[in-house]
């Protein structure tokens, strides 16, 4: 009984040493990141988002490429189907949530854009494309105070993203001086 025990108990181990490793990774890549002055940010930027777009599961990879595939050819709704079946069969793949968010965005429907955005959030809280397309949302639903706040988290996240301080900077300026 004893000797099963520890079989399966090395079983679970194993299962679960890529995703330690892969938050270990992304906790030194997020650590890189952070730093204003970071030569090579773009390679830690798109190393995250390539991590971000593995599910684990080569079926749900495929949908995640599929509905980006059907995005760029403008295709929202099928987007957005591409996206649906994902999160319903990988509900924990924060990815999965974030395409299919901006899916939504783009085919103007805010209001479920915002919900993917909130789950997007939940299961991995430093998505600064998430938190930039929260932002933009509440940009243009006139509410440039919180959109400034959260673009100010953008940037602790990530101080590289230009169209990020640019929209701070832009928000900063109409605010005329006020504190935001």
């Amino acid at each position: 009984m004893k000797a099963r025990l520890i079989q399966i108990a090395a079983v679970l181990l194993v299962a679960l040493l890529p995703g330690f490793a892969q938050a270990d990774r992304l906790a030194q890549l997020f650590e890189n990141l952070a730093r204003p002055g970071e030569t090579g940010w773009q390679d830690t930027e798109d190393e995250i988002w390539d991590i971000w777009s593995r599910s684990g599961s080569p079926a749900m990879d495929l949908l995640l490429e599929r509905g980006r595939t059907a995005l760029e050819a403008g295709d929202t709704t099928g987007a957005i189907e591409h996206f649906t079946a994902l999160v319903d069969h990988a509900p924990d793949f924060a990815e999965g949530w974030n395409a299919r968010a901006t899916a939504y965005f783009m085919a103007g429907l805010y209001g479920p854009s915002l919900a993917d955005i909130r789950r997007t959030l939940v299961l991995e809280p430093r998505h600064f494309g998430a938190l930039s397309g929260l932002g933009l949302i509440l940009e243009e639903t006139g509410q440039a105070g919180a959109a400034l706040q959260v673009y100010r988290k953008v940037i602790e996240i990530n101080p590289h993203r230009a169209d990020v301080s640019e929209a701070i900077e832009r928000l900063e300026k109409d605010a005329g001086g006020r504190a935001a």
